[in-house]
């Protein structure tokens, strides 16, 4: 033990020192915080406000114009389609929508104008308000109220609630997929890029010739398990810095970033009002959404402490599990091109599980493809906390998943080591499957 501690200390402080993984740490929350404000920064920037000019020959909009809504406003121009069209081009609106006279029983000729092409969303706005329109005056000649129509349409708060050995809890499907689909993709990015470490780590000290100096002081599972070993701490510590450093960058950002301050922009471009909330108002928003977002979490009714725990276990086993795999493969190979045959069939469970788990795994978590992927090690670490947030995995199912990816990282690093005592080795000759099957059985 007292080696594998050596190499896996030697390991992380050769890594954390070095002015990559600094700058990595830092920059590193940046980026995570930049993936989803600048496209929001963009949209913001990009919304100025679509008008649409209305020509109504046929008399749809008699009455008033669609309402304001978002990020579109309609304004009326000449019916007659010519003089419309002068105006559209004189006033610079973004589109000019044409309604033919008309037989509302079967509307067509509806045309729209527009400079440069119309966007999805425009399109779908106009098209939503035209529809609308001529719903309304269906209704109004089959003799039908619109608002007792609409009165009659229902919007049920739906509780739901899990009956199990342990009695009643109330949850929520909303927010169990959201905790599911953050555990499952940081479990699966966090193998993946730590992973491919250890396996260029393994690849360096074969090509340079290190480890021909490291074999012969330590066996080739200490020296796989402490390499193992080392760069989890590498990647803990860097992963601990980016929730912090994220953390308070987030904080700073939520306000200027807000979906809600984004809405009160558009809708003041859109009315052409300027508005200013107070301190007050702003304050008030904030404590009714953290009320909203605390209700929710109450209604999830989250065994928070059961999540963590189980996630910092899969976290840690998978990366262990996949991580002696990855150095397996290193120590295989010579250069990174001949390592692709050799990443597909270790890689392609873990996509598998992450891809599986959009379309079975957070629809039905409780059921048999769930199960057996939840139980087996090369999945189980993603599988297993895509089911924990829903509730209802029993605990001898834990246990028996948590034991068998013990034993299958043990199972994995003795792997390693076989291989790696041979391959470290080998160099300039092409291994094949065969030639790694033979390696597991080598004697001394």
């Amino acid at each position: 033990m007292s080696k594998i501690w050596l190499i896996a200390q030697r390991e992380y402080l050769t890594r954390v020192r070095k002015k990559s993984f600094i700058i990595m740490s830092l920059i590193g929350p940046l980026l995570t915080v930049a993936l989803f404000a600048v496209p929001v920064l963009i949209a913001k920037m990009s919304d100025s406000g679509k008008v649409v000019a209305v020509a109504d020959a046929g008399g749809l909009f008699a009455g008033k114009l669609p309402e304001a809504k978002d990020d579109i406003s309609f304004t009326r121009v000449s019916s007659d389609l010519v003089t419309a069209k002068a105006e559209f081009n004189k006033a610079k609106y973004d589109a000019l929508l044409y309604i033919p006279k008309l037989d509302i029983s079967n509307p067509n000729g509806f045309q729209v104008f527009s400079r440069k092409g119309l966007g999805m969303a425009l399109e779908r706005d106009i098209n939503r308000a035209v529809n609308n329109a001529v719903e309304n005056q269906r209704l109004q000649k089959a003799g039908i109220d619109r608002t007792v129509l609409d009165n009659l349409k229902a919007d049920v708060d739906l509780q739901t609630v899990s009956l199990s050995d342990e009695g009643e809890r109330s949850s929520s499907t909303g927010i169990s997929t959201g905790v599911a689909y953050a555990a499952g993709f940081l479990i699966y990015i966090f193998i993946f890029i730590y992973g491919v470490q250890i396996m260029r780590g393994v690849m360096e000290e074969k090509t340079n010739r290190i480890v021909e100096v490291v074999i012969s002081s330590v066996k080739p599972f200490q020296l796989m398990m402490g390499k193992v070993l080392g760069i989890a701490g590498v990647g803990f510590t860097q992963l601990a810095l980016w929730v912090v450093l994220s953390m308070g960058i987030s904080s700073v950002m939520a306000g200027s970033m807000s979906p809600e301050k984004i809405a009160e922009d558009r809708m003041a471009r859109t009315t052409a009002v300027a508005r200013v909330d107070t301190p007050q108002d702003k304050s008030a928003k904030k404590e009714n959404m953290m009320a909203q977002f605390t209700q929710a979490l109450d209604n999830a009714d989250l065994n928070v402490p059961l999540l963590v725990g189980c996630f910092l276990f899969y976290f840690l086993g998978g990366y262990l599990f996949y991580g002696a795999l990855f150095g397996a493969i290193g120590s295989a190979v010579d250069s990174e091109t001949d390592t692709q045959q050799f990443m597909m069939p270790v890689t392609m469970p873990l996509v598998l599980t992450f891809v599986v788990s959009q379309a079975i795994l957070t629809t039905n978590p409780n059921g048999q493809v769930a199960f057996w992927m939840s139980i087996f090690p090369l999945t189980s670490p993603i599988a297993m906390m895509m089911r924990l947030p829903f509730g209802g995995v029993p605990m001898w199912q834990l246990g028996l998943s948590m034991a068998l990816l013990i034993a299958g990282f043990v199972g994995a690093i003795w792997l390693a080591g076989r291989i790696y005592r041979v391959g470290i080795l080998m160099y300039g000759k092409k291994v094949t499957y065969g030639e790694l099957s033979k390696w597991l059985f080598y004697k001394g």
